[in-house]
């Protein structure tokens, strides 16, 4: 997406940025912006995190659950 930007491109939004905001509010909003990318990040990480683990329960109750239900009563017997 910002490869095809180029670094003349970057300068060029840079400098149409400083003449909008000002100098004063650049730094105020990189801390904004960098701020809601570490937050967006980290709970990306969360749902990804909870959809793994989410997966490996259901992976794990499915093949009990299966495994119990196919054998047959005879085999369970033998087994216990």
């Amino acid at each position: 997406m910002l490869s095809s930007i180029g670094i003349p491109g970057l300068i060029l939004i840079l400098i149409i940025a400083l003449v909008i905001f000002g100098p004063s509010k650049l730094p105020e909003i990189g801390r904004a912006f960098g701020r809601t990318l570490t937050e967006f990040k980290s709970a990306t990480k969360d749902l990804t995190k909870d959809d793994d683990e989410s997966k490996e329960k259901t992976v794990k109750g499915s093949t009990v659950e299966l495994s119990a239900s196919t054998l047959p009563e005879d085999t369970l017997k033998r087994v216990n």
